[in-house]
């Protein structure tokens, strides 16, 4: 687990280790590892014997942004990994602070043309997907914007919510909490469709945004060259687990989608998202850290 106990995301993990150990007769243990952009956890599972003793439960930042963002990231996402299942998504909205006179991205950059580097907007660091969103957004709207990099959510979520910054590309479960305090406010979902948990809010292409409809998934993998018949073990473990209602429950109540799928369909998510962060990435002009 590439991160630290308590957050959403370990929740997950837990929540589908206990089930896929009951699945397996057996104790599935939740070893986090966080650190240097999930690089710490990524290191020791591509270490790790391809046995089916070690799994990895990571999102796709790992495998689509880490690798044209980081220098540290030097392994192959495609080849050093076995793709198990998909275990969930949850996309990244567009907010701004609440006292700003804007409540879709036409009136966004309108107010921002307005006033040129006056509007800063925050991310969780440099080169992660909120940056890249950032500058691709400033690049396609032509718009002069401040870039305020944090080390973590709470960080950014504090000087979002008091106006130190305007306006951020965020997680929506992070986001939908911040909404709910009237602070900020959600004007965009940057997925491919709208999404059920914010139905009233329309998407970035909807809005006119080219490109942004990447959402974040979360996603099951071993170590490379795991044996198939391990490999088709664990994949109908995890989709029985996957599909239980508490798991289900647990991610909805987090504002995640809970979803498995075929080792197949998340090789093929890899690719596509490698592909295309690549492509955002270039387009934003950011180097590697």
């Amino acid at each position: 687990m590439p991160f630290s106990p308590g957050g959403g995301v370990d929740g997950q993990a837990r929540v589908v280790a206990q089930k896929l150990g009951e699945i397996l007769g057996t104790t599935v243990v939740v070893d986090n590892r966080p650190g240097a952009g999930t690089l710490v956890a990524a290191q020791e599972v591509i270490k790790a014997a391809p046995n089916g003793y070690t799994l990895f439960y990571a999102a796709s930042s790992t495998f689509a942004q880490n690798p044209h963002t980081m220098k540290a990231a030097t392994y192959d996402p495609q080849k050093d990994f076995t793709p198990l299942s998909l275990g969930g998504a949850g996309p990244l909205v567009l907010v701004v602070n609440a006292t700003l006179p804007v409540h879709s991205v036409k009136e966004l950059v309108r107010y921002a043309k307005s006033q040129p580097g006056g509007i800063s907007y925050a991310s969780f660091g440099t080169g992660t997907s909120a940056h890249v969103f950032g500058q691709v957004f400033a690049q396609q709207q032509g718009l002069d914007l401040v870039h305020i990099p944090y080390r973590g959510g709470a960080d950014m979520a504090a000087d979002l919510m008091t106006g130190r910054v305007q306006m951020a590309f965020d997680a929506a479960p992070a986001a939908l909490q911040n909404a709910a305090t009237g602070k900020v406010r959600i004007i965009g979902v940057a997925a491919p469709q709208r999404t059920a948990l914010l139905p009233g809010v329309p998407t970035l292409a909807e809005q006119g945004l080219k490109n942004m409809d990447l959402t974040s998934w979360l996603g099951w993998f071993g170590p490379a060259k795991l044996p198939p018949e391990i490999v088709k073990a664990l994949n109908s473990a995890l989709v029985k687990a996957i599909a239980d209602g508490k798991v289900q429950e647990f991610y909805r109540n987090g504002a995640y989608t809970a979803e498995s799928s075929t080792p197949e369909h998340l090789a093929s998510m890899v690719r596509d998202s490698y592909e295309r962060w690549g492509s955002l990435v270039k387009q934003a002009g950011i180097p590697k850290q």
